[in-house]
């Protein structure tokens, strides 16, 4: 049976208030700004909970990726909260257009829209990879430009708070700095300013100069870094709060920038053509605007870098880092990105890390979990652990399993000496053991 919604239509801009599911809660904040500027009416959602994984489980089939199921179950609880006139309401969901169950999304949300008693609800599709051309979300240049602008902001605001929380003198601070931004860059977005490259690159110092304002006293801390397939990384919804976990645990925790997997996306049209052929031109354009994004990253990163925050390389540099370990070709899922950023998080200090992915997300375990006694092998002061994320897992021993993680890291904070190399066992055994000498 073949289950059908309305497709979502340019007029539809003007009539309908569009739902967006949370993922990158400040990157998206930021989003929404854009859009409201470009006539959209949005609202991202952030209604959470566990009636939320219930309903998605209740008209989605519990094989199915849990990132969608949470998704649709947080969009059916909207629609059933009373709160929206469902006959101006829209849905947005992302598709990457990959070799993974993601690409499968709106055909599942469709399904349980019209199981769910709401069939007469538009979807809209944002992607580019040519998904759903007559229910796609119309992109102008200003709006692309604008939300490339969110996730550049969004990511320094989160980098940076996250490098002052922990040390505040002052408990809140760096919360209400980070508000105090987001308030002005959501203004500037709705006014039509400070989104440009040149503007960009302008701001970013004031921005990080703003947080090394704030008075801290630097302590030794676990730093933590965060990777995994892109929507559990950074939903507090899908990873149950991770990074609030982790900040209660009194780590610092370093979450890689969602711009970094924008221009994963963008490098991957330039290695197809590199290594399957096709046309030479659509690479050129995507190299090319591989660039440039990537001249805005280093700008960022050197503001940063100047007011004394750590800040990553250019995506330029982390393309080679996954070098004799995992190729390029490796695409599926977060492919190679998620592979380089362990690398990245490891030699920046990082070297506590959660893996977090979707149970059975076969593409995340290969590139994630598969890599791990590899990236141990050449830095041994790694100490990673992969969490699964499903409807069945429990919240405790999900956080028993980090906590087991953060023994370790606490241990060689308070008690400095040098690593010793996994034995040929271990890493062939796959097992997590950390072993240091005292």
């Amino acid at each position: 049976m073949e289950y059908m919604t309305p497709n979502f239509t340019k007029e539809m801009v003007k009539t309908h208030k569009i739902l967006i599911p949370n993922m990158a809660v400040t990157q998206f904040r930021l989003m929404q700004a854009a859009l409201e500027c470009e006539g959209y009416q949005v609202e991202v959602l952030g209604n959470c909970g566990s009636e939320v994984a219930q309903l998605g489980l209740k008209y989605v089939h519990n094989d199915t990726c849990y990132p969608a199921l949470l998704v649709i179950g947080q969009f059916i609880d909207a629609l059933n909260s009373g709160k929206y006139d469902l006959e101006h309401t829209a849905l947005l969901i992302t598709q990457t257009g990959g070799g993974c169950r993601a690409s499968n999304y709106i055909k599942l949300l469709r399904k349980a829209l019209v199981k769910s008693g709401y069939g007469n609800i538009p979807v809209a599709s944002l992607n580019f990879s040519g998904l759903e051309k007559d229910s796609g979300l119309p992109l102008t240049l200003s709006l692309l430009r604008k939300v490339i602008a969110a996730i550049f902001y969004g990511d320094m605001l989160v980098a940076l708070r996250s490098q002052v929380r922990p040390y505040q003198n002052q408990p809140g601070a760096a919360e209400e700095k980070t508000e105090q931004w987001i308030a002005v860059i959501q203004d500037w977005l709705r006014s039509d300013k400070n989104y440009s490259a040149r503007d960009m690159k302008r701001q970013f110092p004031v921005i990080a100069a703003d947080f090394a304002k704030i008075p801290v006293t630097r302590t030794p801390k676990v730093k933590v870094g965060v990777v995994g397939e892109i929507y559990v990384k950074y939903s507090p919804l899908g990873n149950n709060d991770l990074e609030k976990f982790l900040e209660s645990q009194d780590c610092e925790v370093n979450l890689p920038g969602l711009m970094g997997f924008v221009e994963y996306c963008i490098a991957n049209m330039t290695l197809d053509v590199r290594l399957y052929g096709g046309s030479k031109l659509t690479a050129g354009g995507a190299d090319m605007l591989l660039s440039w994004l990537d001249s805005i990253g280093m700008a960022c990163s050197r503001a940063m870098e100047r007011n004394g925050f750590y800040a990553p390389g250019s995506f330029r540099e982390l393309m080679k880092k996954p070098e004799g370990i995992i190729s390029l070709g490796a695409k599926m899922g977060e492919g190679w990105l998620l592979t380089a950023e362990m690398l990245e998080l490891v030699e920046g200090g990082y070297a506590n890390i959660v893996c977090a992915q979707p149970f059975g997300c076969l593409p995340n375990h290969i590139v994630g979990k598969g890599m791990i006694n590899k990236i141990r092998a050449l830095h041994p002061e790694a100490n990673i652990t992969p969490v699964d994320y499903d409807p069945s897992a429990t919240r405790v021993n999900q956080e028993n399993r980090i906590k087991l993680m953060l023994a370790v890291a606490k241990e060689r904070l308070e008690h400095p000496a040098a690593v010793e190399p996994l034995t040929a066992e271990q890493l062939a055994g796959g097992a997590p053991q950390i072993q240091t000498t005292v």
